[in-house]
């Protein structure tokens, strides 16, 4: 690794948005591989998140009257709508505005790193593009929005930046424009990407290089402050999580935990047993049983008589030898 990448090919993908890989070894069809982002938030705690967004949900209501009204005439089955109306109600709240400005930050960003021209960019958020510039200057890039791929795990994503300082090790670095207060799902991203390799998706080829597998970085910008900061990541113990994210989608994938309870017809009674016995033994263990529990009544006696002749005939006609007619 030595030459920047400034390759911008389009990722095909499924209708779920996954990336469609060609695997090694597998002719010329094409696998949805999982996404870094979706494979490691499966060990995700969105509990924060999802009262998050309940609070923007809420307040958007409460400042939208007309949304009242829907959310009130909807059908209560009619998911589709409901979600319309909830996610009106968040984008009110101005809970998508942080998105979307962190995704500008982040483009502004790849184009300096890119050396193009950066046009124009509004005064509140070019102190956040000067202190970026500051805070990167002694990086070398060798991968600027890289696509990589991990086959073992069927995952793939792409990595931010992959750069070094001076004659250091090449590492793997990721822009966060929000909160780092959460570290652990980040350190489980640049641990997947470290592990995994570059992949040309028009050739079909994969790529090799080194990446330090011991720590990453994280550039944080935070939008509109004015401060950009370096933080190390431990990425091996973000791979080990990723050993135990492997083994949660492999659970979730286990077939056959469930099958359709067979008839196993009516319960058996004392009357039921007496009448399939075959052996005048299984009547003995019966009447013996059935005795000990209290619960051999003058009517199983005679039950067990009954079957006990019907058990001695058919042994003397099975044992019973005829006789043949003399002249």
């Amino acid at each position: 690794m030595s030459a920047p990448e400034f390759v911008d090919t389009k990722i095909p993908r499924d209708r779920y948005g996954r990336p469609m890989v060609l695997p090694p070894g597998r002719g010329t069809k094409r696998v949805a591989y999982r996404r870094v982002t979706t494979f490691v938030g499966c060990l995700e705690d969105t509990y924060n998140l999802m009262a998050w967004k309940n609070r923007q949900v809420a307040y958007g209501m409460g400042q939208r009257k007309d949304l009242v009204l829907a959310a009130a005439a909807a059908d209560p089955g009619d998911k589709r709508k409901l979600d319309e109306i909830a996610q009106k109600a968040t984008e009110h709240a101005m809970a998508s505005a942080a998105a979307t400005t962190g995704t500008a930050l982040h483009a502004l960003t790849e184009r300096i790193d890119r050396g193009q021209r950066l046009g124009f960019v509004p005064a509140e958020y070019q102190a956040d593009i000067e202190a970026y510039r500051r805070a990167t200057e002694g990086i070398e890039w060798a991968g600027i929005e890289s696509f990589r791929v991990h086959d073992g795990f069927q995952v793939a994503g792409t990595a931010d930046r992959i750069g070094r300082v001076g004659d250091g090790p090449w590492r793997i670095y990721d822009i966060k424009t929000g909160s780092i207060d959460y570290p652990h799902k980040i350190a489980m991203q640049l641990a997947m990407y470290a592990r995994s390799v570059p992949y040309d998706i028009a050739a079909d080829k994969r790529g090799t290089d080194t990446v330090d597998p011991r720590y990453g970085v994280i550039i944080h910008l935070p939008a509109g402050q004015g401060r950009c900061e370096l933080h190390r990541v431990d990425i091996v113990a973000g791979w080990g999580a990723c050993l135990l994210a492997k083994q949660v989608w492999d659970w979730r994938s286990t077939k056959g935990l469930v099958e359709p309870l067979r008839d196993p017809g009516a319960p058996a009674t004392w009357e039921s047993l007496v009448r399939d016995a075959r052996h005048l033994d299984d009547l003995r263990l019966i009447w013996s049983r059935s005795r000990e529990l209290g619960e051999l009544t003058p009517e199983l006696r005679a039950l067990c008589t009954q079957r006990s002749q019907e058990l001695a005939a058919e042994n003397e006609i099975t044992t019973t030898p005829r006789r043949s007619k003399t002249k």
